[in-house]
Protein backbone atom coordinates (compact mmCIF):
# COMPACT_ATOMS: atom_id res chain seq x y z
CA UNK A 1 0.00 0.00 0.00
CA UNK A 2 1.60 3.10 -1.12
CA UNK A 3 1.42 6.17 0.97
CA UNK A 4 0.33 9.08 -0.56
CA UNK A 5 3.14 12.23 -0.61
CA UNK A 6 2.22 15.01 1.55
CA UNK A 7 2.26 17.94 -1.13
CA UNK A 8 1.74 22.03 -0.08
CA UNK A 9 -1.54 21.56 -1.71
CA UNK A 10 -2.87 18.52 0.48
CA UNK A 11 -1.40 20.27 3.46
CA UNK A 12 -3.49 23.21 2.59
CA UNK A 13 -6.97 20.57 2.18
CA UNK A 14 -6.05 19.35 5.63
CA UNK A 15 -5.88 22.67 7.26
CA UNK A 16 -9.34 23.82 5.72
CA UNK A 17 -10.93 20.21 6.72
CA UNK A 18 -9.41 21.05 10.01
CA UNK A 19 -10.48 24.48 10.31
CA UNK A 20 -13.96 23.31 8.97
CA UNK A 21 -14.40 20.59 11.85
CA UNK A 22 -13.73 22.88 14.43
CA UNK A 23 -16.03 25.13 12.96
CA UNK A 24 -18.63 22.46 12.99
CA UNK A 25 -17.88 20.84 16.67
CA UNK A 26 -17.03 23.82 18.56
CA UNK A 27 -20.60 25.34 19.29
CA UNK A 28 -21.42 21.28 19.97
CA UNK A 29 -18.82 21.23 22.47
CA UNK A 30 -19.93 24.80 23.62
CA UNK A 31 -22.90 23.49 24.66
CA UNK A 32 -21.90 20.34 26.38
CA UNK A 33 -19.65 22.74 28.25
CA UNK A 34 -22.02 24.91 29.48
CA UNK A 35 -24.35 22.64 30.37
CA UNK A 36 -22.06 21.68 33.09
CA UNK A 37 -21.49 24.76 34.25
CA UNK A 38 -23.39 26.23 37.31
CA UNK A 39 -25.62 29.57 36.73
CA UNK A 40 -22.39 32.10 37.89
CA UNK A 41 -19.76 30.63 35.46
CA UNK A 42 -22.18 31.40 32.60
CA UNK A 43 -22.32 34.93 33.31
CA UNK A 44 -18.35 35.06 32.84
CA UNK A 45 -16.18 33.83 29.61
CA UNK A 46 -14.35 30.40 30.81
CA UNK A 47 -13.94 27.57 28.90
CA UNK A 48 -14.34 24.67 31.31
CA UNK A 49 -16.07 24.77 34.52
CA UNK A 50 -14.36 25.01 37.54
CA UNK A 51 -16.67 22.17 38.88
CA UNK A 52 -18.62 19.69 36.71
CA UNK A 53 -22.50 20.37 37.24
CA UNK A 54 -24.17 16.66 36.40
CA UNK A 55 -26.95 17.27 38.35
CA UNK A 56 -28.44 20.20 35.32
CA UNK A 57 -29.46 17.14 33.28
CA UNK A 58 -31.56 15.87 35.64
CA UNK A 59 -32.81 19.46 37.39
CA UNK A 60 -33.84 20.27 33.75
CA UNK A 61 -35.93 17.44 32.57
CA UNK A 62 -37.69 17.73 36.14
CA UNK A 63 -38.05 21.61 35.15
CA UNK A 64 -41.16 20.88 32.71
CA UNK A 65 -43.38 17.26 31.41
CA UNK A 66 -40.04 16.41 29.12
CA UNK A 67 -41.11 13.02 28.96
CA UNK A 68 -44.38 14.36 27.26
CA UNK A 69 -42.40 16.57 24.76
CA UNK A 70 -39.77 13.64 23.70
CA UNK A 71 -43.02 11.51 23.19
CA UNK A 72 -44.81 13.86 21.53
CA UNK A 73 -41.72 14.62 18.81
CA UNK A 74 -41.77 11.34 18.26
CA UNK A 75 -44.74 10.90 17.01
CA UNK A 76 -44.59 13.73 15.26
CA UNK A 77 -41.21 12.44 13.55
CA UNK A 78 -42.44 9.21 12.84
CA UNK A 79 -45.63 10.85 11.14
CA UNK A 80 -43.91 12.84 9.30
CA UNK A 81 -41.49 10.78 7.97
CA UNK A 82 -44.12 7.80 7.32
CA UNK A 83 -46.21 10.47 4.79
CA UNK A 84 -42.62 11.31 3.45
CA UNK A 85 -41.27 8.14 2.69
CA UNK A 86 -44.89 7.43 0.77
CA UNK A 87 -45.80 9.87 -0.64
CA UNK A 88 -42.61 11.81 -1.87
CA UNK A 89 -41.39 8.50 -3.47
CA UNK A 90 -44.47 7.83 -5.06
CA UNK A 91 -44.29 11.18 -6.58
CA UNK A 92 -40.75 11.12 -7.38
CA UNK A 93 -41.31 8.00 -9.26
CA UNK A 94 -43.95 9.32 -11.43
CA UNK A 95 -41.60 12.37 -12.61
CA UNK A 96 -38.93 9.63 -13.33
CA UNK A 97 -40.37 6.54 -14.57
CA UNK A 98 -44.04 7.05 -15.06
CA UNK A 99 -45.24 7.73 -18.67
CA UNK A 100 -47.15 11.20 -18.41
CA UNK A 101 -47.20 14.00 -20.28
CA UNK A 102 -45.37 17.37 -18.88
CA UNK A 103 -43.18 15.67 -16.37
CA UNK A 104 -41.09 18.03 -17.54
CA UNK A 105 -42.89 20.94 -16.74
CA UNK A 106 -43.70 19.70 -13.50
CA UNK A 107 -40.31 18.67 -12.65
CA UNK A 108 -39.32 22.62 -13.28
CA UNK A 109 -42.34 23.09 -11.13
CA UNK A 110 -40.39 21.42 -8.34
CA UNK A 111 -37.48 22.90 -9.01
CA UNK A 112 -39.06 26.41 -8.58
CA UNK A 113 -40.81 25.07 -5.17
CA UNK A 114 -37.77 24.42 -3.66
CA UNK A 115 -36.53 28.00 -3.65
CA UNK A 116 -39.01 29.20 -2.03
CA UNK A 117 -37.98 30.06 1.57
CA UNK A 118 -40.49 28.72 4.28
CA UNK A 119 -41.02 31.77 5.79
CA UNK A 120 -42.66 32.95 2.78
CA UNK A 121 -45.67 30.24 2.85
CA UNK A 122 -45.91 30.75 6.64
CA UNK A 123 -49.20 32.62 7.08
CA UNK A 124 -50.56 31.34 3.93
CA UNK A 125 -50.21 27.78 5.51
CA UNK A 126 -51.66 28.97 8.62
CA UNK A 127 -54.81 30.12 7.83
CA UNK A 128 -55.20 27.24 5.27
CA UNK A 129 -55.21 25.10 8.51
CA UNK A 130 -57.29 26.92 10.06
CA UNK A 131 -59.94 27.27 7.69
CA UNK A 132 -60.35 22.74 6.90
CA UNK A 133 -63.84 22.58 6.44
CA UNK A 134 -65.88 20.36 9.25
CA UNK A 135 -62.71 20.46 11.63
CA UNK A 136 -62.25 22.11 15.09
CA UNK A 137 -65.74 24.09 14.85
CA UNK A 138 -65.50 25.33 11.25
CA UNK A 139 -68.41 25.16 8.57
CA UNK A 140 -68.51 23.68 5.07
CA UNK A 141 -66.75 26.81 4.26
CA UNK A 142 -63.78 27.08 6.65
CA UNK A 143 -65.47 29.56 8.91
CA UNK A 144 -66.19 30.17 12.09
CA UNK A 145 -64.02 28.13 14.00
CA UNK A 146 -60.47 26.67 14.69
CA UNK A 147 -60.01 24.12 11.67
CA UNK A 148 -56.47 22.18 12.28
CA UNK A 149 -55.28 24.21 14.77
CA UNK A 150 -53.86 22.93 18.07
CA UNK A 151 -54.59 19.26 16.34
CA UNK A 152 -51.66 16.80 15.66
CA UNK A 153 -52.91 17.47 11.66
CA UNK A 154 -51.76 20.63 11.87
CA UNK A 155 -48.47 19.44 13.40
CA UNK A 156 -47.86 16.19 10.31
CA UNK A 157 -49.70 17.14 7.74
CA UNK A 158 -48.52 20.40 6.76
CA UNK A 159 -44.67 19.79 6.60
CA UNK A 160 -44.79 15.84 5.56
CA UNK A 161 -44.59 16.81 1.62
CA UNK A 162 -41.36 18.67 0.68
CA UNK A 163 -40.49 19.25 -2.76
CA UNK A 164 -36.70 18.48 -1.62
CA UNK A 165 -37.90 15.14 -0.77
CA UNK A 166 -39.58 14.46 -4.47
CA UNK A 167 -36.83 15.84 -6.34
CA UNK A 168 -34.42 13.47 -4.67
CA UNK A 169 -36.68 10.35 -4.89
CA UNK A 170 -36.89 11.68 -8.44
CA UNK A 171 -32.91 11.64 -8.56
CA UNK A 172 -32.90 7.92 -7.34
CA UNK A 173 -35.16 6.74 -9.77
CA UNK A 174 -33.81 8.03 -12.86
CA UNK A 175 -30.41 5.53 -11.94
CA UNK A 176 -32.19 2.85 -12.36
CA UNK A 177 -32.79 1.57 -15.81
CA UNK A 178 -36.10 2.01 -17.39
CA UNK A 179 -36.21 -1.41 -19.33
CA UNK A 180 -37.01 -3.00 -15.61
CA UNK A 181 -40.82 -0.95 -15.86
CA UNK A 182 -40.99 -1.78 -19.39
CA UNK A 183 -40.57 -5.43 -18.92
CA UNK A 184 -42.58 -5.06 -16.11
CA UNK A 185 -45.46 -3.58 -17.83
CA UNK A 186 -45.27 -6.00 -20.91
CA UNK A 187 -46.03 -8.50 -18.25
CA UNK A 188 -49.00 -7.03 -17.27
CA UNK A 189 -47.53 -5.51 -13.57
CA UNK A 190 -49.74 -1.90 -13.20
CA UNK A 191 -47.60 1.61 -12.79
CA UNK A 192 -48.75 1.31 -8.54
CA UNK A 193 -46.80 -2.78 -8.58
CA UNK A 194 -44.09 -1.41 -10.73
CA UNK A 195 -42.94 1.47 -8.06
CA UNK A 196 -43.78 -1.12 -5.25
CA UNK A 197 -42.55 -3.82 -6.13
CA UNK A 198 -39.84 -3.84 -8.66
CA UNK A 199 -38.30 0.35 -8.77
CA UNK A 200 -38.23 0.88 -5.18
CA UNK A 201 -36.77 -1.93 -3.24
CA UNK A 202 -33.90 -0.88 -5.69
CA UNK A 203 -33.16 2.32 -4.08
CA UNK A 204 -32.61 1.87 0.28
CA UNK A 205 -30.06 4.58 0.23
CA UNK A 206 -32.57 6.80 -1.15
CA UNK A 207 -34.94 5.83 1.31
CA UNK A 208 -31.98 6.50 4.24
CA UNK A 209 -31.11 9.32 2.89
CA UNK A 210 -34.58 11.04 2.28
CA UNK A 211 -35.75 9.70 5.84
CA UNK A 212 -32.69 10.85 7.75
CA UNK A 213 -33.01 14.49 6.68
CA UNK A 214 -37.20 14.45 6.78
CA UNK A 215 -36.35 13.12 10.90
CA UNK A 216 -34.07 15.82 10.89
CA UNK A 217 -36.62 18.28 9.93
CA UNK A 218 -38.82 17.20 12.11
CA UNK A 219 -37.29 16.39 15.04
CA UNK A 220 -35.54 20.17 15.07
CA UNK A 221 -38.80 21.47 14.06
CA UNK A 222 -39.31 24.62 16.20
CA UNK A 223 -41.60 27.66 14.64
CA UNK A 224 -44.40 25.67 13.04
CA UNK A 225 -45.47 23.91 16.04
CA UNK A 226 -44.95 27.25 18.29
CA UNK A 227 -47.57 28.71 15.62
CA UNK A 228 -50.31 26.25 15.40
CA UNK A 229 -50.18 25.06 19.02
CA UNK A 230 -50.62 26.35 22.21
CA UNK A 231 -51.20 23.01 24.53
CA UNK A 232 -48.09 21.41 26.32
CA UNK A 233 -50.56 18.17 25.68
CA UNK A 234 -48.98 18.67 21.99
CA UNK A 235 -45.41 20.67 22.08
CA UNK A 236 -42.86 18.78 21.25
CA UNK A 237 -39.69 18.64 22.93
CA UNK A 238 -37.88 22.06 20.74
CA UNK A 239 -40.79 24.17 22.18
CA UNK A 240 -40.89 22.69 25.58
CA UNK A 241 -37.14 23.45 25.49
CA UNK A 242 -38.04 27.39 25.45
CA UNK A 243 -39.41 27.42 28.87
CA UNK A 244 -35.70 28.20 30.37
CA UNK A 245 -35.77 31.12 28.16
CA UNK A 246 -39.19 32.78 28.64
CA UNK A 247 -37.42 35.57 30.80
CA UNK A 248 -34.83 37.55 28.21
CA UNK A 249 -32.70 38.82 31.55
CA UNK A 250 -33.02 35.69 33.21
CA UNK A 251 -31.90 32.57 30.67
CA UNK A 252 -31.21 29.57 32.49
CA UNK A 253 -28.13 28.82 30.12
CA UNK A 254 -27.03 25.43 31.79
CA UNK A 255 -30.29 24.27 31.89
CA UNK A 256 -31.35 25.06 28.05
CA UNK A 257 -27.89 23.80 27.05
CA UNK A 258 -28.64 20.12 29.34
CA UNK A 259 -31.91 19.92 27.44
CA UNK A 260 -30.56 20.94 24.12
CA UNK A 261 -27.65 18.28 24.80
CA UNK A 262 -30.25 15.53 25.40
CA UNK A 263 -32.21 16.50 22.38
CA UNK A 264 -28.94 16.16 20.27
CA UNK A 265 -28.19 12.48 21.16
CA UNK A 266 -31.01 10.85 18.71
CA UNK A 267 -30.41 12.48 15.65
CA UNK A 268 -26.42 11.95 16.57
CA UNK A 269 -27.50 8.53 17.26
CA UNK A 270 -29.57 8.07 13.97
CA UNK A 271 -26.49 9.82 11.76
CA UNK A 272 -23.49 7.32 13.53
CA UNK A 273 -26.01 4.10 12.10
CA UNK A 274 -27.29 5.81 8.75
CA UNK A 275 -23.95 6.93 7.78
CA UNK A 276 -22.85 4.64 5.05
CA UNK A 277 -26.42 4.79 3.49
CA UNK A 278 -26.67 8.58 4.32
CA UNK A 279 -23.15 8.85 2.10
CA UNK A 280 -24.29 6.18 -0.88
CA UNK A 281 -27.61 8.29 -1.21
CA UNK A 282 -26.22 12.12 -1.17
CA UNK A 283 -22.98 10.59 -3.43
CA UNK A 284 -25.38 9.28 -6.30
CA UNK A 285 -28.40 11.81 -6.06
CA UNK A 286 -26.90 14.24 -8.49
CA UNK A 287 -25.67 11.54 -11.13
CA UNK A 288 -28.18 12.18 -13.68
CA UNK A 289 -30.10 15.31 -14.77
Amino acid sequence: MHSKKLTPGRVVLYAVLLLGSVVMIGPFIWMILTALKSTGEVSTFSWLPTQFHWENFAEAMNAAPFLRYFGNSLLLTLGETALTLVFCTMAGYALAKAPIRGAKGLLNYFIALMMVPFQIILVPLFLLVKSIPLFGGNDIFGQGGTGWLNTWWALIIPLAIAPLYTFLARQFYVTLPSELADAARVDGLGEFGIFFRIMTPLIKPALVTIGVFQIEAAWNSFLWPLIVTNSDELRPLQVGLAIFSQDPLNVQWPYLMAGATLATLPMIVLFIFAQRRFVEGMASAGLKG
